[in-house]
């Protein structure tokens, strides 16, 4: 199913999308809807951090090199 959603944005705004989206060869929704998704899979990740650094630290775990020793 899909839903539109219908935003208002500002002649340069608007303008600097058109050319974006032009650029990679989409669609002005494709282009909108690819920004989404990577907004939200780095709102989603930075989630994830908050919930798992605080017991990463409690184990000692601060740096990559850390995090491999404690999966090797």
């Amino acid at each position: 199913m899909r839903n539109a959603v219908t935003i208002s944005l500002p002649e340069d705004l608007a303008r600097d999308l058109d050319g974006a989206a032009k650029r990679r060869g989409q669609t002005r929704s494709q282009y909108v809807q690819d920004l989404l998704k990577r907004d939200l899979f780095l709102e989603h990740l930075d989630q994830a951090r908050q919930r798992l650094v605080p017991r990463a630290r409690k184990r000692g775990i601060y740096t990559d090199e850390d995090v491999f020793k404690a999966v090797s």
